[in-house]
């Protein structure tokens, strides 16, 4: 009781922006550009080991996404205010610019890049998929909707709930109903794949779930954190090492998402959500104790590009696809760059999207205004 006292108050306390999950998000965001170019210029059979091996299946895959959906769980309780109307409007609008992206990053290249080469195993092919498939951004407008049906239920409800869906997601991974859109539409909600084993859903509903759900509850206490230094060292003492351990025999082993193939990390198990649920919360506690020391502007910076973070996601998908896919395809014959160059080329491809992002945002500002 004598901990929980001096931990927590009676009322909200940390109302405003959180400056570890600004940073956090920051530095995942930063990555992504890095992360889809290395998938999209390096061989498959080179992505199992060195530089291409850490950018796809380390950093792009628990140290990304799960943060990002995670700190999304922390703003919807942060904006508790909300009505379950308008919560549940935002998730439409999000789920409504994912299919909006999938035309910009893949209707229109494709059918441009067929109309320039005649490919119709590059271009026409995988298209009905890349058009209708659950990017993340579409996971996270029906994650907002659930959520703001579930805001009623209690906490530990709602927790019971999603771990049931993770559990449940991880018993029906590898569904095929032997149908291209059957697959692609199911895929919303389980992991289904075709009879190649090629995956037909990114992030299905039942297997995520549980990260917003997550960062919901979790941000619910971190408003009435009296104690943050506390808080998360407590937790860093315990999330930490164990999710290090994990994620090394995984990494050793090969086993559960750092496994070979794309299903191993999209249809995630209830075991790795369990892993990758400590390393998102102990990249969390040590952003808070690091940004303690790093120079405003970085937490100035890092809020910045927060705030923007749905807009610099798709820019840079747009980008990425334009380029590798369309542009080197066509130029070369093939979008394969050494490591180097692919790395080069991503981070000029997010620094050119974040700038992007911000002139977006205040040709925004003016025309409300």
């Amino acid at each position: 009781m004598h901990m929980k006292e001096s931990l927590y108050g009676d009322s909200a306390i940390n109302c405003g922006r959180q400056k570890e999950l600004d940073l956090a998000k920051c530095g995942a965001i930063l990555c992504l550009a890095l992360i889809h170019c290395v998938i999209e210029c390096t061989p498959e059979e080179q992505l199992v080991s060195g530089i291409p091996y850490l950018f796809d299946t380390v950093i792009g895959g628990p140290l990304s996404a799960t943060v990002f959906m995670f700190a999304m769980g922390v703003g919807v309780a942060h904006k508790n205010s909300q009505s379950t109307r308008d919560g549940a409007l935002r998730g439409l609008r999000i789920m409504l610019i994912s299919y909006m992206l999938n035309i910009c990053r893949f209707l229109i290249p494709y059918l441009i890049g067929y109309g320039i080469t005649g490919d119709t195993g590059k271009y026409i092919d995988p298209l009905l998929y890349k058009v209708l498939c659950n990017d993340i951004l579409l996971f996270a407008g029906m994650a907002l909707v659930l959520i703001s049906l579930f805001r009623k239920l209690k906490d530990w409800q709602m927790a019971a709930i999603a771990f049931a869906a993770s559990a449940a997601g991880t018993m029906l991974n590898g569904v095929d109903v032997n149908n291209a859109l059957g697959n692609i539409l199911l895929g919303y909600l389980i992991g289904t794949e075709d009879a190649a084993e090629m995956v037909m859903s990114y992030f299905p509903l039942l297997n995520w779930l549980v990260f917003p759900v997550s960062g919901y509850i979790f941000g619910k206490r971190l408003l009435r954190l009296k104690d943050k230094n506390l808080f998360y060292g407590i937790l860093l003492a315990i999330c930490v090492p164990v999710a290090t351990f994990y994620y090394a025999v995984g990494i050793v082993y090969e086993r559960g998402m750092f496994g070979e193939g794309q299903n191993c990390y999209y249809h995630l198990q209830f075991s790795d959500a369990l892993g990758a649920l400590l390393s998102t919360i102990g990249v969390l506690g040590i952003c808070h104790f690091l940004i303690r020391y790093l120079p405003e502007w970085v937490s100035s910076l890092s809020q910045k590009i927060s705030r923007n973070i749905t807009s610099i996601y798709c820019i840079h998908w747009v980008l990425v696809v334009y380029i590798t896919n369309l542009g080197l395809y066509i130029w070369r014959g093939t979008q394969v760059l050494p490591v180097w160059q692919t790395l080069l080329l991503g981070a000029a491809i997010e620094i050119a999207a974040i700038y992007i992002a911000v002139i977006w945002q205040r040709i925004r500002k003016r025309v409300r205004d």
